[in-house]
């Protein structure tokens, strides 16, 4: 297979944007659609597509930002203003907001480890996929991610989790580098 000169530059570069940084134009639903196919482009031992998506646009952002502020608010009546104010934007900040559910469970086969690293998997080619149609994106998991009392607010059905919430929108801040870690510090060598 010859080298993909252009995707290696890409992953050379790739760079999460803080979904406080995003802004409109976000992706409209075809977009979002294309964003999906090749999302669950991923290894999925045994076939089983041990995920699915909740696709949170329009008002429903704010929607569901606002019951899980609710909720923030009731856990802690002691919220600074700043607090509040992140709590009240959560699923505003971006235009579009993708929920990985991971649906991984025991199986005959398939260990449930690899169903949730195919979840993983999915939530990293949102992303890229997000940025190979010309979008920035982030994916972040928050409380809401692990807190029972939100997955009814969230379309999280019993026995289901939260892999993930993949914001996409465009942005005008510069994307900035942060530090990587060194081969010599991450990487054994068996020769």
């Amino acid at each position: 297979m010859p080298r993909n000169e252009s995707l290696i530059q890409f992953l050379k570069t790739r760079r999460s944007m803080p979904a406080f940084q995003m802004k409109e134009p976000g992706p409209d639903r075809a977009e979002i659609e294309e964003i999906l196919t090749l999302a669950t482009r991923v290894p999925d031992h045994g076939k089983l597509a041990p995920w699915r998506f909740v696709v949170m646009t329009g008002e429903a952002r704010r929607r569901v930002t606002m019951e899980l502020a609710a909720m923030a608010k009731a856990d802690k009546p002691d919220l600074s203003e700043e607090m509040i104010a992140v709590e009240e934007s959560r699923f505003t900040r971006a235009p579009a907001v993708i929920a990985v559910i991971s649906t991984a469970g025991p199986h005959a086969k398939i260990p449930e480890w690899e169903q949730v690293m195919s979840a993983g998997a999915v939530c990293l080619n949102l992303v890229i996929a997000a940025n190979a149609l010309g979008y920035v994106a982030n994916w972040l998991t928050e409380w809401m991610a692990f807190d029972a009392r939100a997955h009814g607010v969230l379309g999280v059905r019993p026995g289901e989790k939260v892999a993930g919430f993949i914001h996409i929108g465009s942005t005008d801040f510069p994307v900035v580098e942060r530090p990587r870690p060194q081969l010599p510090d991450i990487v054994t060598w068996m020769d």
